[in-house]
Protein backbone atom coordinates (compact mmCIF):
# COMPACT_ATOMS: atom_id res chain seq x y z
CA UNK A 1 0.00 0.00 0.00
CA UNK A 2 3.27 2.53 0.85
CA UNK A 3 4.19 1.99 -3.03
CA UNK A 4 0.97 2.70 -4.29
CA UNK A 5 0.22 5.81 -1.99
CA UNK A 6 3.62 7.04 -2.90
CA UNK A 7 2.96 6.48 -6.58
CA UNK A 8 -0.63 7.97 -6.31
CA UNK A 9 0.96 11.21 -4.24
CA UNK A 10 3.52 11.54 -7.32
CA UNK A 11 0.53 11.20 -10.03
CA UNK A 12 -1.34 14.11 -8.34
CA UNK A 13 1.62 16.46 -7.98
CA UNK A 14 2.39 16.07 -11.50
CA UNK A 15 -1.53 16.85 -12.63
CA UNK A 16 -1.16 19.75 -10.37
CA UNK A 17 1.82 20.98 -12.10
CA UNK A 18 0.05 20.70 -15.51
CA UNK A 19 -3.24 22.47 -14.19
CA UNK A 20 -2.14 24.98 -11.62
CA UNK A 21 -1.32 28.42 -13.53
CA UNK A 22 -4.41 27.17 -15.89
CA UNK A 23 -6.79 27.36 -12.77
CA UNK A 24 -5.27 29.78 -11.15
CA UNK A 25 -7.53 32.85 -9.66
CA UNK A 26 -7.76 36.96 -11.37
CA UNK A 27 -4.85 39.01 -9.71
CA UNK A 28 -5.96 42.27 -8.29
CA UNK A 29 -6.79 45.21 -10.56
CA UNK A 30 -6.75 47.92 -8.40
CA UNK A 31 -5.17 48.63 -5.06
CA UNK A 32 -8.15 49.99 -3.11
CA UNK A 33 -9.02 51.49 0.77
CA UNK A 34 -7.17 48.94 3.48
CA UNK A 35 -9.10 46.37 5.16
CA UNK A 36 -7.89 47.76 8.60
CA UNK A 37 -6.16 44.26 8.95
CA UNK A 38 -3.36 42.04 7.53
CA UNK A 39 -2.53 38.55 8.72
CA UNK A 40 0.57 37.26 8.18
CA UNK A 41 2.76 33.64 8.38
CA UNK A 42 6.57 33.87 8.55
CA UNK A 43 9.68 33.08 9.92
CA UNK A 44 10.52 34.15 12.90
CA UNK A 45 12.73 37.46 12.83
CA UNK A 46 10.76 38.67 9.45
CA UNK A 47 7.70 40.75 10.62
CA UNK A 48 9.62 43.01 13.63
CA UNK A 49 7.77 46.02 15.33
CA UNK A 50 10.64 46.93 17.77
CA UNK A 51 9.31 44.71 20.50
CA UNK A 52 12.73 42.38 21.21
CA UNK A 53 15.12 45.80 20.05
CA UNK A 54 13.61 49.30 19.22
CA UNK A 55 15.88 49.72 16.61
CA UNK A 56 14.34 47.15 14.49
CA UNK A 57 10.71 47.73 13.34
CA UNK A 58 9.21 48.19 10.12
CA UNK A 59 5.96 47.42 10.96
CA UNK A 60 4.60 50.58 12.69
CA UNK A 61 5.14 52.80 10.60
CA UNK A 62 3.20 50.74 8.06
CA UNK A 63 0.23 50.51 10.23
CA UNK A 64 0.22 54.35 10.17
CA UNK A 65 1.02 54.84 6.85
CA UNK A 66 -1.59 52.47 5.68
CA UNK A 67 -4.21 52.10 8.39
CA UNK A 68 -3.56 47.80 8.49
CA UNK A 69 -2.97 46.47 11.64
CA UNK A 70 -0.35 44.07 11.05
CA UNK A 71 -0.90 40.09 12.68
CA UNK A 72 1.86 37.80 12.62
CA UNK A 73 1.41 34.16 13.25
CA UNK A 74 5.50 32.94 13.39
CA UNK A 75 6.13 29.74 12.01
CA UNK A 76 9.09 27.22 12.61
CA UNK A 77 9.36 24.83 8.95
CA UNK A 78 7.93 25.19 5.29
CA UNK A 79 5.75 22.05 6.19
CA UNK A 80 4.48 24.08 9.04
CA UNK A 81 3.93 27.20 6.36
CA UNK A 82 1.68 25.06 4.22
CA UNK A 83 -0.19 23.46 6.63
CA UNK A 84 -1.32 26.89 8.08
CA UNK A 85 -2.03 28.49 5.04
CA UNK A 86 -4.26 25.26 3.76
CA UNK A 87 -6.26 25.75 7.24
CA UNK A 88 -6.82 29.27 5.64
CA UNK A 89 -7.30 32.48 8.10
CA UNK A 90 -4.08 34.22 6.49
CA UNK A 91 -3.53 37.07 3.88
CA UNK A 92 0.45 36.82 3.02
CA UNK A 93 2.84 33.85 3.75
CA UNK A 94 6.81 34.47 3.70
CA UNK A 95 7.23 31.23 2.17
CA UNK A 96 10.96 29.48 1.03
CA UNK A 97 11.50 27.73 -2.37
CA UNK A 98 10.67 24.40 -0.68
CA UNK A 99 6.84 25.87 0.21
CA UNK A 100 6.03 28.14 -2.59
CA UNK A 101 6.03 25.80 -5.33
CA UNK A 102 3.62 23.06 -3.06
CA UNK A 103 1.44 26.15 -2.00
CA UNK A 104 1.18 27.74 -5.99
CA UNK A 105 0.12 24.03 -7.02
CA UNK A 106 -1.88 23.14 -4.15
CA UNK A 107 -4.09 26.42 -5.34
CA UNK A 108 -3.62 27.91 -1.75
CA UNK A 109 -1.83 31.41 -3.40
CA UNK A 110 -2.63 33.48 -6.05
CA UNK A 111 -0.82 34.75 -9.03
CA UNK A 112 -0.14 38.84 -8.23
CA UNK A 113 -0.44 41.94 -10.28
CA UNK A 114 2.89 43.45 -10.13
CA UNK A 115 2.11 47.06 -12.30
CA UNK A 116 -0.16 47.28 -8.16
CA UNK A 117 3.48 47.34 -6.66
CA UNK A 118 5.57 50.51 -7.79
CA UNK A 119 8.79 49.14 -5.99
CA UNK A 120 8.93 45.89 -7.99
CA UNK A 121 11.20 48.18 -10.64
CA UNK A 122 13.30 48.12 -7.57
CA UNK A 123 14.03 43.84 -7.39
CA UNK A 124 17.45 42.08 -7.54
CA UNK A 125 17.12 41.18 -11.24
CA UNK A 126 18.25 37.43 -10.35
CA UNK A 127 15.02 37.26 -8.20
CA UNK A 128 12.73 38.70 -10.81
CA UNK A 129 11.45 35.65 -12.66
CA UNK A 130 12.57 33.05 -10.28
CA UNK A 131 11.40 29.28 -10.91
CA UNK A 132 10.48 28.89 -6.75
CA UNK A 133 7.71 32.22 -7.42
CA UNK A 134 6.67 31.84 -11.38
CA UNK A 135 4.88 29.75 -13.01
CA UNK A 136 4.14 30.22 -16.89
CA UNK A 137 5.21 33.86 -16.34
CA UNK A 138 2.89 34.85 -13.50
CA UNK A 139 4.68 35.66 -10.17
CA UNK A 140 3.06 34.35 -7.48
CA UNK A 141 4.34 36.61 -4.80
CA UNK A 142 7.03 39.22 -4.20
CA UNK A 143 10.45 38.07 -3.39
CA UNK A 144 11.81 39.58 0.83
CA UNK A 145 15.04 38.43 1.54
CA UNK A 146 17.42 34.99 0.81
CA UNK A 147 20.72 33.87 2.31
CA UNK A 148 22.41 30.56 3.20
CA UNK A 149 21.93 27.69 5.93
CA UNK A 150 25.13 28.15 7.68
CA UNK A 151 27.10 26.29 10.02
CA UNK A 152 27.12 27.86 13.56
CA UNK A 153 29.45 27.12 15.83
CA UNK A 154 31.25 27.89 19.18
CA UNK A 155 34.40 29.73 19.07
CA UNK A 156 35.49 28.26 22.48
CA UNK A 157 35.82 24.93 21.03
CA UNK A 158 36.25 26.18 17.92
CA UNK A 159 39.56 28.40 17.46
CA UNK A 160 40.12 28.25 13.36
CA UNK A 161 36.19 28.22 11.78
CA UNK A 162 35.66 24.40 10.51
CA UNK A 163 35.92 24.16 7.20
CA UNK A 164 33.42 21.40 5.97
CA UNK A 165 29.97 20.52 6.84
CA UNK A 166 31.66 16.49 8.68
CA UNK A 167 31.91 18.42 11.39
CA UNK A 168 28.24 17.18 11.75
CA UNK A 169 27.64 14.82 9.68
CA UNK A 170 30.93 12.32 10.04
CA UNK A 171 31.70 11.04 14.04
CA UNK A 172 34.87 12.67 14.54
CA UNK A 173 36.66 14.34 17.91
CA UNK A 174 36.20 17.98 17.53
CA UNK A 175 39.52 20.51 18.36
CA UNK A 176 38.71 20.48 21.90
CA UNK A 177 39.54 16.36 21.83
CA UNK A 178 35.89 15.37 22.81
CA UNK A 179 33.95 13.74 20.27
CA UNK A 180 31.28 15.63 18.32
CA UNK A 181 28.93 12.58 19.14
CA UNK A 182 25.62 14.54 21.55
CA UNK A 183 27.06 17.84 20.36
CA UNK A 184 26.06 18.55 17.34
CA UNK A 185 22.54 19.35 15.99
CA UNK A 186 20.52 18.98 12.22
CA UNK A 187 17.30 20.21 11.38
CA UNK A 188 14.11 18.97 11.54
CA UNK A 189 12.46 19.33 8.35
CA UNK A 190 12.72 16.38 5.29
CA UNK A 191 14.53 19.20 3.26
CA UNK A 192 17.48 18.68 5.16
CA UNK A 193 17.78 16.31 2.94
CA UNK A 194 19.17 18.00 0.76
CA UNK A 195 21.92 19.37 2.96
CA UNK A 196 23.40 15.85 3.04
CA UNK A 197 23.14 15.26 -0.48
CA UNK A 198 25.02 18.72 -1.15
CA UNK A 199 27.63 16.92 1.01
CA UNK A 200 27.83 14.21 -0.68
CA UNK A 201 27.95 15.53 -4.00
CA UNK A 202 31.64 17.42 -3.04
CA UNK A 203 32.71 13.85 -1.34
CA UNK A 204 31.66 11.39 -3.24
CA UNK A 205 31.58 12.66 -6.72
CA UNK A 206 31.29 9.06 -7.80
CA UNK A 207 27.41 9.01 -7.27
CA UNK A 208 27.16 11.70 -9.80
CA UNK A 209 24.54 13.88 -7.85
CA UNK A 210 24.11 17.27 -9.92
CA UNK A 211 21.32 19.12 -8.25
CA UNK A 212 20.84 18.20 -4.44
CA UNK A 213 17.01 18.43 -5.22
CA UNK A 214 16.76 15.98 -7.96
CA UNK A 215 17.87 12.69 -6.96
CA UNK A 216 17.86 9.16 -8.44
CA UNK A 217 16.77 6.26 -6.33
CA UNK A 218 20.61 5.15 -5.96
CA UNK A 219 21.65 8.70 -4.86
CA UNK A 220 18.43 9.14 -2.24
CA UNK A 221 19.66 5.42 -0.80
CA UNK A 222 22.97 6.79 -0.48
CA UNK A 223 21.98 10.31 1.55
CA UNK A 224 19.53 8.13 3.92
CA UNK A 225 22.51 6.15 4.73
CA UNK A 226 24.16 8.79 5.58
CA UNK A 227 21.52 10.88 7.50
CA UNK A 228 21.05 7.39 8.98
CA UNK A 229 24.64 7.35 10.49
CA UNK A 230 24.37 11.28 11.42
CA UNK A 231 21.32 10.16 13.61
CA UNK A 232 23.48 8.85 16.30
CA UNK A 233 25.70 12.18 16.43
CA UNK A 234 22.67 13.97 17.00
CA UNK A 235 21.75 16.08 20.00
CA UNK A 236 18.56 17.16 18.65
CA UNK A 237 16.77 17.95 15.81
CA UNK A 238 15.92 21.52 15.75
CA UNK A 239 12.98 23.84 14.34
CA UNK A 240 12.31 26.26 17.29
CA UNK A 241 15.62 28.70 16.96
CA UNK A 242 14.88 30.40 20.65
CA UNK A 243 15.10 26.22 21.79
CA UNK A 244 18.82 26.23 19.13
CA UNK A 245 19.87 29.03 20.94
CA UNK A 246 18.77 27.97 24.59
CA UNK A 247 21.13 24.51 23.29
CA UNK A 248 24.18 26.67 22.08
CA UNK A 249 24.13 28.37 25.82
CA UNK A 250 23.18 25.68 27.97
CA UNK A 251 23.12 22.55 26.21
CA UNK A 252 26.63 22.10 25.41
CA UNK A 253 25.70 21.84 21.57
CA UNK A 254 28.74 23.37 19.66
CA UNK A 255 27.88 22.90 15.72
CA UNK A 256 24.94 22.72 13.83
CA UNK A 257 23.57 24.32 10.49
CA UNK A 258 21.42 27.57 11.26
CA UNK A 259 19.95 30.45 9.86
CA UNK A 260 21.97 33.65 10.10
CA UNK A 261 19.55 35.04 12.53
CA UNK A 262 20.57 32.69 15.57
CA UNK A 263 23.90 33.85 14.67
CA UNK A 264 23.33 37.32 14.92
CA UNK A 265 20.86 37.23 18.12
CA UNK A 266 23.94 35.14 20.13
CA UNK A 267 26.22 37.50 19.11
CA UNK A 268 24.43 40.35 20.80
CA UNK A 269 23.96 38.39 24.02
CA UNK A 270 28.33 38.35 23.56
CA UNK A 271 27.85 34.42 22.90
CA UNK A 272 30.89 32.95 21.66
CA UNK A 273 29.22 32.25 18.14
CA UNK A 274 30.52 32.57 14.68
CA UNK A 275 28.95 30.86 11.42
CA UNK A 276 30.30 29.68 8.35
CA UNK A 277 29.48 28.34 4.72
CA UNK A 278 32.09 25.26 4.47
CA UNK A 279 33.90 24.22 1.17
CA UNK A 280 31.24 22.31 0.03
CA UNK A 281 29.21 25.04 -0.17
CA UNK A 282 25.42 25.42 1.11
CA UNK A 283 21.66 25.21 0.27
CA UNK A 284 19.89 28.32 1.02
CA UNK A 285 16.30 29.93 0.86
CA UNK A 286 14.95 33.15 -1.44
CA UNK A 287 11.86 33.63 0.04
CA UNK A 288 8.87 35.15 -1.23
CA UNK A 289 5.63 37.05 0.28
CA UNK A 290 2.51 35.34 -1.34
CA UNK A 291 -1.36 36.23 -0.92
CA UNK A 292 -3.58 33.15 0.04
CA UNK A 293 -6.08 32.42 -2.84
CA UNK A 294 -8.76 33.63 -0.44
CA UNK A 295 -7.11 36.88 0.94
CA UNK A 296 -9.13 38.48 3.29
CA UNK A 297 -7.67 41.74 3.29
CA UNK A 298 -5.84 41.81 -0.36
CA UNK A 299 -5.77 45.85 -0.24
CA UNK A 300 -3.66 45.87 2.86
CA UNK A 301 -1.68 42.52 1.73
CA UNK A 302 -0.90 44.83 -1.74
CA UNK A 303 0.07 47.75 0.02
CA UNK A 304 2.56 45.53 2.94
CA UNK A 305 3.74 43.65 -0.47
CA UNK A 306 5.31 47.46 -1.28
CA UNK A 307 6.18 48.44 1.61
CA UNK A 308 8.18 45.46 2.16
CA UNK A 309 10.14 46.28 -0.96
CA UNK A 310 11.17 49.68 0.39
CA UNK A 311 15.29 49.91 0.63
CA UNK A 312 15.60 51.12 4.03
CA UNK A 313 12.74 48.07 5.08
CA UNK A 314 15.01 45.54 2.74
CA UNK A 315 18.02 46.60 4.61
CA UNK A 316 16.67 46.91 8.18
CA UNK A 317 15.53 43.03 7.67
CA UNK A 318 18.79 42.01 6.18
CA UNK A 319 20.71 43.36 9.06
CA UNK A 320 18.07 42.03 11.75
CA UNK A 321 18.01 38.69 10.31
CA UNK A 322 21.72 38.05 8.95
CA UNK A 323 20.12 37.97 5.18
CA UNK A 324 20.62 39.66 2.09
CA UNK A 325 17.57 42.02 0.42
CA UNK A 326 15.21 40.92 -2.13
CA UNK A 327 16.22 45.16 -3.29
CA UNK A 328 20.34 45.84 -4.11
CA UNK A 329 19.63 49.71 -3.25
CA UNK A 330 18.70 47.91 0.23
CA UNK A 331 21.87 47.27 0.57
CA UNK A 332 22.84 51.35 1.12
CA UNK A 333 19.49 52.56 2.68
CA UNK A 334 19.57 51.27 6.20
CA UNK A 335 22.22 52.77 8.64
CA UNK A 336 21.44 49.07 10.86
CA UNK A 337 22.95 47.58 7.81
CA UNK A 338 26.18 49.20 7.62
CA UNK A 339 27.75 49.86 4.07
CA UNK A 340 29.45 46.38 4.16
CA UNK A 341 26.90 44.61 5.40
CA UNK A 342 25.52 42.98 2.35
CA UNK A 343 29.15 42.12 1.34
CA UNK A 344 29.85 40.51 4.83
CA UNK A 345 26.35 38.75 4.77
CA UNK A 346 27.52 36.89 1.04
CA UNK A 347 25.26 39.23 -1.42
CA UNK A 348 27.90 37.99 -4.10
CA UNK A 349 27.46 34.12 -3.35
CA UNK A 350 24.12 33.91 -4.80
CA UNK A 351 25.36 31.48 -7.96
CA UNK A 352 27.28 29.21 -4.96
CA UNK A 353 23.49 28.71 -3.17
CA UNK A 354 21.35 25.65 -3.83
CA UNK A 355 18.55 26.90 -3.71
CA UNK A 356 15.55 25.36 -1.22
CA UNK A 357 12.57 23.66 -3.68
CA UNK A 358 10.02 21.20 -3.72
CA UNK A 359 11.42 17.49 -5.18
CA UNK A 360 9.58 16.45 -8.28
CA UNK A 361 9.39 13.13 -9.31
CA UNK A 362 9.66 14.50 -13.24
CA UNK A 363 8.11 11.47 -14.46
CA UNK A 364 9.76 8.96 -12.03
CA UNK A 365 13.24 10.22 -12.60
CA UNK A 366 13.65 11.38 -9.44
CA UNK A 367 12.25 10.62 -5.77
CA UNK A 368 9.35 13.15 -5.03
CA UNK A 369 9.46 15.52 -1.54
CA UNK A 370 6.44 12.70 -0.52
CA UNK A 371 8.75 10.07 0.11
CA UNK A 372 11.54 12.85 1.57
CA UNK A 373 8.67 13.84 4.23
CA UNK A 374 8.20 10.07 4.85
CA UNK A 375 11.73 8.90 5.14
CA UNK A 376 13.13 11.32 6.97
CA UNK A 377 10.43 11.66 9.40
CA UNK A 378 11.18 8.00 10.29
CA UNK A 379 15.09 9.02 9.94
CA UNK A 380 14.50 11.16 13.10
CA UNK A 381 12.97 9.00 15.29
CA UNK A 382 15.99 6.34 14.43
CA UNK A 383 14.48 4.09 11.79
Amino acid sequence: MSARKTALLSALSTALLASASLQAAEPLKQVGTGEGQLDIIAWPGYIERGQTDKNYDWVSQFEQDSGCKVNVKTAATSDEMVSLMAKGGYDLVTASGDASLRLIYGKRVQPINTALIPNWKNLDERLKDAPWYTVDGQHYGSPYQWGPNVLMYNTNTFKEAPTSWATIFEAQDLPDGKANKGRVQAYDGPIYIADAALYLKATQPALGIQDPYELNEAQYSAVLDLLRKQHTLIHRYWHDTTVQMSDFKNEGVVASSAWPYQVNALQLEKQPIASVVPKEGATGWADTTMLHAEAKHPNCAYKWMNWSLEPKVQGDVAAWFGSLPAVPAGCKASELLGAEGCATNGFDNFDKIAFWKTPQAQGGKFVPYSRWTQDYIAIMGGR
